[in-house]
């Protein structure tokens, strides 16, 4: 049986399964031996616990934290929000893992069963709560900020085909998909938050977005980018935040910028990244990496701390998935982690995307709210 069979058969066998985009195709993670449903009493044991096993490719756990769980573990409250009851968070163990191509090839007949996509925040609401964080950035409560907008809609939907379709028109070096009994996600995030290799550790910040259209091309992505004042603003505070986590657990001196101020493309737009790295000090663990790192700075704003607590304050929603983190970690303590951005989170059968933009000194309502329309619509053409 060639493997796009053996996911087919997967798929249709109803066992949950994950895959997450590799440098040379896709991994599918099945056969879970464990499943660890995340909370905010569990999580430390889970991040500190120790294994023996270290040397097969299966020793790791696999899966996400949410946005919630990540909050309370560097002890921001989140006041009580909208709440659909998804979990906090859910790793698994697998015991096999299957090499595909970038070639996904899986169709479905299935009627999705859809209304139309509505949002939580219209103009005139997102305005309101522009304005008054551009106050909070004129008094020095914060200096950049991500103001997030769901797009929702009643849906019964395959993941597989979506994410087949999604890997041929958007295909993204953070993708992954996960799907269980009760839930799915799909995702085409760009943007990864840890590599550890060893004591080597590096983040790829993503702090900048324009609309591609026939004049907008990579090499004029790039000229805009650097000539646009907001943009250089807000990429150059992400990268000094993330520089600034990545001090907190790295070798004095270690923490380099390795790429600067680079384009890269995607199905409807450019992004703007650089690539930092880092030598991790001594007797740093799991969970000191994570508390650091996490949430990701380029999806919350800047200084993250402070402007996180702004956030959760103004947000009446939770976000569940979105700016939380999905990869896994091994148990001889190299990681991968995205940031989960691009996704669709599919549970009891409601179709949530959550996109944002940054909010600097420099910025106009309108522009922001359309720019997470742009974010989204790779996303809504799926169900079309």
């Amino acid at each position: 049986m060639n493997k796009q069979n053996q996911l087919a058969e997967i798929h249709h066998s109803g066992k949950p399964y994950i895959i997450y985009k590799s440098k040379k195709g896709f991994n599918l993670f099945t056969n879970f031996s464990k499943k660890i449903i995340l909370n905010n009493k569990n999580i430390k044991s889970f991040l500190k616990k120790k294994y023996k096993n270290k040397t097969k490719n299966t020793d790791l756990f696999i899966g996400f934290f949410g946005y919630e769980i990540l909050n309370n573990l560097i002890n921001i409250r989140i006041p009580k929000q909208k709440n659909i009851g998804f979990p906090k968070g859910i790793f698994y163990k697998p015991e096999k893992i299957i090499n595909l191509s970038n070639d996904l090839k899986y169709s479905s007949s299935k009627i999705f069963l859809n209304s139309e996509f509505k949002i939580n925040i219209n103009k005139n609401s997102y305005k309101k709560i522009f304005d008054k964080f551009k106050k909070k950035i004129k008094s020095g409560e914060t200096y950049q900020i991500k103001i997030c907008t769901k797009y929702k809609t009643k849906s019964k939907i395959d993941p597989l085909d979506f994410f087949s379709r999604l890997s041929k028109t958007n295909l993204a070096p953070e993708a992954f998909m996960i799907k269980d009994n009760n839930y799915s996600i799909i995702s085409c995030s760009p943007e990864n938050l840890i590599t550890k290799k060893g004591s080597l550790i590096t983040t790829k910040p993503i702090a900048g977005t324009v609309k591609k259209n026939k004049k907008m091309n990579k090499t004029k992505a790039l000229y805009y980018f650097k000539k646009n004042l907001k943009e250089t603003k807000e990429h150059n505070m992400i990268v000094d935040m993330e520089r600034n986590d990545l001090s907190r657990i790295c070798k004095v001196g270690s923490v380099k910028l390795s790429r600067a101020k680079v384009v890269e493309e995607y199905k409807d737009l450019f992004h703007y990244v650089s690539l930092i790295k880092g030598k991790i000090k001594k007797n740093i663990n799991n969970i000191d990496i994570i508390k650091a790192m996490m949430p990701g700075g380029s999806v919350i704003g800047c200084p993250k701390l402070s402007t996180l607590n702004l956030l959760n304050k103004q947000e009446k929603e939770n976000r569940n998935i979105y700016t939380g983190s999905f990869g896994y970690i091994k148990f001889n303590g190299d990681m991968r982690f995205n940031i989960i951005i691009r996704s669709i989170l599919n549970f009891k059968n409601f179709s949530e995307i959550s996109v944002a933009s940054g909010v600097v000194v420099d910025s106009n309502s309108n522009h922001e709210f359309n720019e997470n329309y742009i974010k989204a619509k790779a996303l809504i053409d799926l169900f079309k």
